[in-house]
């Protein structure tokens, strides 16, 4: 919502935490069009990726944001995209947060796989993965081209049957 512009924009204007993002700094301007992109948009759309804002429960704050896609030929597998402000990291809100997606996505929506691509220099994101017993099933060298040098990757992914366990 808008009325989280503030918020929104003091992290998404961060270089440090745009640094693994597949954004990077944004304008307030840019911040407001963003926000008002994703206003209609519904889960469901194929290929389409949907922003959710994460919130406080204590304070009503937003902390945070997080990206749902589902695949484009097949709804059943999604890839999904966490971003927490720096005033809130190392808090543990990224773990809750991603076992409540996983548990909604498997539980509630029936999907049967989940994937998250990482930069591969991005260690808090690795560490948090694996300890959600995400599987790291690829390496990609030098694939992405971004912010100005040539970025390496991994692909983490989670299948419904592991997350019962």
């Amino acid at each position: 919502m808008i009325t989280d512009l503030d918020n929104f924009h003091q992290y998404r204007s961060n270089p440090d935490v745009t640094k693994y993002q597949g954004f990077d700094v944004m304008t307030k301007e840019a911040c407001v069009d963003f926000i008002n992109l994703q206003s209609d948009k519904q889960f469901g759309k194929a290929g389409e990726w949907v922003q959710y804002a994460i919130e406080n429960k204590e304070t009503n704050q937003l902390i945070g944001d997080c990206a749902i896609k589902l695949d484009q030929y097949d709804i059943r597998l999604a890839e999904i995209g966490i971003t927490i402000s720096d005033l809130h990291q190392k808090k543990g809100y990224a773990k809750e947060v991603l076992l409540g997606i996983l548990d909604w996505l498997f539980e509630t929506q029936n999907i049967h796989r989940v994937t998250e691509i990482v930069d591969a220099e991005n260690l808090a994101s690795i560490n948090l993965l694996k300890s959600l017993n995400f599987k790291q099933e690829g390496h990609f060298i030098e694939n992405i081209f971004f912010k100005g040098k040539w970025g390496s990757e991994f692909q983490f992914a989670m299948l419904k049957r592991d997350w019962k366990k």
